[in-house]
């Protein structure tokens, strides 16, 4: 289908209403399969509008990813900073690496879903104050993975001559920033990420939010080719699929999702090719299809 050295593909597999049990074998098919990538979502609820806690932890099913896996890369899209302290998190991520071989990718976002944060008494603050943590967040996960000491004095965080030891297997570990907001996100993306994501929009949202990227990037002195560019769409046989998948949200994600002929899922993937894609992750969700997934890698990966 698609020239393969300027399109990769992955699999964002969601951790609501299944097990690891199931996801294991899920797993070692996506790989088999010849799927470039592999990734988990960080949620302690399910990201709907069900109010479900059905879900799994995010650390512990991305250990379980690497150990599971050979070949794949393994990621996070993404860790919330509001759940997670940078420097503890640096740690997980830096032996997941060494679990994996060096096959992992860090995702960071600044959290959205206030229904887990209110049930389990996080604070939620305001969209700006998330974001400061994201920016600040991003730095001391940098600067724990390179330095072999690193101190930051941050207005949320602060380190003082922390170290993260052992560190990665990686000599860079990438670090993707999630999100699409236009002023701060992509501006902290261009700033400080290796790569960039963001999930279920439109091939024209996608080339619009990119433009914004690299106006940041330019304004930064980055050079905005070193940023890796992907997105999550979802995959579905038909509209009633879409919801069996995401509930009411169905109709909130539709734009950036892959379902009807053989030859319209080429074409939407082609336009986002098109749009500066380099990475199209598929994002399931339970219940799964192996024979959805399998007529996908039939379609896409050739």
């Amino acid at each position: 289908m698609a020239d393969r050295k300027k399109l990769k593909f992955g699999v964002h597999t969601g951790l609501q209403h299944t097990s690891i049990a199931e996801l294991v074998p899920l797993w070692g098919r996506i790989e088999e399969l010849g799927f470039d990538f592999i990734s988990i979502w960080d949620h302690f609820y399910t990201p709907d509008s069900s109010g479900s806690a059905h879900c799994l932890e995010a650390v512990s099913a991305h250990t379980a990813l690497a150990c599971h896996t050979s070949r794949v890369q393994v990621g996070s899209l993404v860790y919330s900073i509001g759940f997670r302290h940078p420097a503890v998190l640096a740690n997980a991520i830096a032996n997941i690496d060494q679990i994996s071989g060096g096959r992992t990718e860090l995702g960071l976002g600044a959290g959205w879903l206030k229904t887990e944060y209110d049930a389990y008494g996080i604070p939620y603050p305001s969209a700006g104050v998330r974001l400061d943590m994201l920016e600040e967040g991003v730095q001391c996960i940098r600067g724990l993975f390179q330095e072999k000491s690193f101190t930051f004095a941050g207005i949320h965080f602060q380190l003082q001559d922390a170290q993260c030891e052992p560190g990665p297997s990686q000599e860079r570990l990438p670090i993707f920033i999630g999100g699409g907001g236009e002023k701060r996100t992509l501006r902290i993306a261009a700033k400080y990420a290796d790569g960039w994501n963001i999930p279920f929009v439109s091939p024209e949202t996608y080339a619009y939010k990119r433009g914004v990227l690299t106006q940041h990037c330019e304004s930064v002195g980055r050079d905005p080719a070193t940023i890796q560019c992907s997105v999550n769409l979802g995959l579905a046989w038909h509209l009633e699929h879409l919801r069996e998948q995401f509930g009411a949200m169905g109709n909130v994600v539709k734009e950036g999702v892959l379902f009807g002929s053989d030859e319209e899922i080429r074409d939407k993937v082609g336009h986002y090719r098109d749009a500066g894609v380099q990475q199209i992750n598929l994002a399931l969700r339970a219940p799964f299809s192996p024979e959805l997934l399998e007529h996908a890698a039939d379609l896409l990966l050739c």
